[in-house]
């Protein structure tokens, strides 16, 4: 999720407001639902298009066997719940802000945080740059994911203010955690993309 500092009218109107959602205010430009509804709408802005293909690399790699241990509906209700936890912990942190939080992060975390605990032994594919030489390694899931929530964890402690909303990627990936358990079922052959275009 990404703290967007240009006043941008679609951003300030769809975007999550701390200020706005911490006080339940919804100053112009306002929405016409509850401002609580940013939440949701947030995490469908991106600051940019590498913040959106960032996303969407993410998603792509991690979601689709999330989905199938949860179903399509589960995990549609699992992704928003993350990105609406991670969405919470950074405007609790940062309640008296006036910049809008766009972004899907914090429900991508929750999804990482998932398939952390559904396939740990996993192993993902991933580009490793050596010196000026570019290869691929396989690294277990347990090990790139958990090194990537101790780095975000770690700057966000270092940098709560920052551009990018890292405590929205630290609360998006503890509520992907303790939601797990209770979304997870058997396993099931669709997929949500599959579901709405067979």
């Amino acid at each position: 999720m990404v703290n967007v500092p240009a006043k941008t009218y679609f951003y300030f109107k769809f975007g999550a407001v701390p200020g706005e959602v911490a006080s339940l205010t919804d100053l112009p430009p306002t929405v016409p639902f509850p401002i609580l509804f940013t939440l949701i709408t947030s995490t469908f802005l991106h600051g940019s298009f590498f913040h959106l293909l960032g996303n969407m690399l993410f998603l792509w790699i991690f979601g689709d066997n999330v989905e199938d241990a949860m179903g399509p509906i589960r995990f549609l209700l699992f992704y928003f719940l993350a990105g609406i936890a991670g969405a919470m912990l950074q405007i609790v942190a940062n309640s008296g802000s006036g910049t809008p939080m766009v972004g899907a992060s914090g429900a991508i975390a929750g999804v990482m945080a998932a398939y952390l605990l559904l396939y740990p032994n996993s192993r993902i594919v991933t580009l490793v740059p050596i010196f000026f030489f570019i290869t691929f390694i396989e690294i277990p899931a347990f090990i790139m994911v958990g090194l990537w929530f101790l780095f975000e964890l770690l700057r966000a402690v270092g940098q709560p203010a920052g551009q990018v909303a890292r405590l929205a990627h630290v609360g998006g990936f503890i509520a992907g955690v303790l939601m797990t358990p209770y979304f997870k079922k058997e396993f099931i052959k669709i997929r949500l993309w599959d579901y709405l275009f067979k």
